[in-house]
Order: structure tokens, then C-alpha cells, then sequence
């Protein structure tokens, strides 16, 4: 009876949670104006960092499950994708710091990070750089902007020379999902489509901070989750692995029939999984 009941209250509180309308703004950061989404509150923040093909919003399967677990959950656009934009003149600047910049503009000073793909080149970087600023890190299906010859020349051995050429649902969403979930191939489809705005607001390319090799990756000694999907055409799981075999104390899992967006595709697993994972830490 009194599990029952104690179901019953999550139950209300993930649908409260799910109920209240995020909150969206922007923030001047050097060169940019970045668009981000916050739920509130004062739960332990979580910062989301998108993939390429992505925006804030395609983190849309997390906000209910964080929230309703009581963190706050923050996401933004990363400069010049989606409603960010930058300025061709823009000073020079890194992912890293304008992940700091939103951190100190709503005056965090330590939180959750969960990065996907191209996301994780910007994780990586911040966690090398600010690691006094992050509770645990999340790194899921991410080749991590990793510059070792050895590890670059793998990775062209495993992608032919037509491999950009195909379509971003094909490089990462898996076979089973396109098959069996044509509705969510078109939701993801969607956040694609407008993750990119025009030339002239993209803004220069943002350098890391870092030169990012496996050697560095040595000195990462945060709370660290690496996550692969067995159907990653990107990132398979041996090369994950060998990413978290380079961070001390890595806890290192793959997730069965996923592509490179594990998060997307799975859903329910990633997020029990980053929620286990972070209520340690």
C-alpha cells in the first residue's frame, strides 16, 4: 500500500513537471548571443551540450525525467546552431568558454554535464579546462575531437570515402530505430533541419582550448559515464571504449540496437542510466 502510494506521488510530480512551461531567454556572451532553455528550480543543475545535427530542443525526451527527478535542467543552443548566432568579426573564442559564460550567468558553480557527438568535443574541452566546475560528465557517443594520428587514421579506415555523403538519418539513427519508428525519425529529422542557421550568422570556427589526445584525456579525473551505441556508425563501442579507458575510474557502457543518438533513440534507458549515474555524485 504504501509503495503504491509512494508511485502514485512521483507519478504527480514527473506530470507536474512536465506541466510547467520551460523557460527560454538569451545571453550576450564575447562575439555570440546564445539561446538557451532552463527549467528552474533548485535542483542540481544539469547542462545538456546537442550534437551537430541538433539543437537545445532535441533534448526533449530528458527535460520530463530530470526535472520530474528534481535537477534543473539546462540546454542551449551552441553558438551558431540553432537560435545562437555569432558575428563574422566576432572575437575568438572556444565552446568552453561560452559553456562558462552561460554557467556564471546564472551564477552555477558546480553541475551535472551531459554532452552527446559533436557536443562532446566541447565537453571534453570544458572538462579539461574547468574541471572545478563540474560535478560528473557525461560523454555519450562522441569521437571527442581526439587528434592522435593513430586514433584519426581508425577512423578514416572505418568510414569510406562516401560516408558524409549520406543522410544524417542513415549515419545516426540505427537500422532497427529507422525501421520500426518512422514518426520519430521525422521528430528528429525536424530538430536537424533548423539546427543550422544561415551562413552569415554561424560565425569563425571555435577553436578548442586544448589540444585533445588520449594523453590528455589521462588528467580528466571527474566522475565520468561513457556511453556507445552497438549500432553507432560514428563512434562504435571500441572506440568509445578506448576513450574511457583513458579516464580514470570511466564507468563505460553499451547500449544494445542504438545509433550515434542513443539518447534520442533509447530514451528511457539513457536517462535511468545519466539519472543513476548522477545521483552518485
Amino acid at each position: 500500500m504504501k509503495q503504491a502510494l509512494l508511485l502514485a506521488i512521483l507519478g504527480s510530480l514527473q506530470a507536474l513537471a512536465q506541466s510547467q512551461p520551460m523557460r527560454e531567454g538569451f545571453v550576450e556572451v564575447p562575439g555570440a548571443r546564445i539561446h538557451y532553455l532552463d527549467s528552474g528550480g533548485r535542483g542540481e543543475p544539469v547542462i545538456f551540450l546537442h550534437a551537430n545535427t541538433g539543437t537545445a530542443d532535441a533534448w526533449e525526451k530528458q527535460i520530463p525525467a530530470f526535472t520530474g527527478a528534481g535537477y534543473r535542467f539546462i540546454a542551449y543552443d551552441r553558438r551558431g546552431w540553432g537560435q545562437s548566432t555569432a558575428g563574422p568579426s566576432g572575437p575568438a573564442s572556444t565552446g568552453a568558454d561560452d559553456l562558462l559564460a552561460l554557467a556564471d550567468y546564472f551564477k552555477i558553480d558546480k553541475f551535472h554535464l551531459v554532452s552527446t557527438a559533436g557536443g562532446g568535443f566541447i565537453g571534453v574541452d570544458f572538462v579539461l579546462s574547468y574541471p572545478q566546475r563540474v560535478r560528473s560528465f557525461t560523454l555519450n557517443c562522441s569521437t571527442s575531437g581526439i587528434t592522435d594520428p593513430d586514433y584519426v587514421a581508425a577512423m578514416r579506415r572505418m568510414r569510406p570515402e562516401v560516408f558524409t555523403q549520406m543522410p544524417n538519418t542513415f549515419l545516426e539513427l540505427s537500422p532497427s530505430y529507422r525501421f520500426a519508428n518512422p514518426e520519430g525519425v521525422e521528430r528528429w529529422s525536424s530538430f536537424e533541419q533548423k539546427s543550422r542557421p544561415p551562413e552569415a550568422f554561424r560565425g569563425p570556427a571555435q577553436p578548442p582550448k586544448n589540444k585533445i589526445t588520449l594523453a590528455a584525456l589521462e588528467s580528466i579525473n571527474l566522475p565520468t559515464l561513457v556511453i556507445a551505441g552497438d549500432a553507432d556508425l560514428y563512434a562504435p563501442p571500441a572506440l568509445m571504449q578506448r576513450v574511457a579507458e583513458r579516464i580514470n575510474g570511466a564507468q563505460f557502457i553499451t547500449v544494445p540496437d542504438a545509433g550515434h543518438s542513443v539518447w534520442w533513440e533509447t530514451p528511457d534507458l539513457f536517462n535511468r542510466t545519466v539519472l543513476a549515474f548522477i545521483r552518485k555524485h
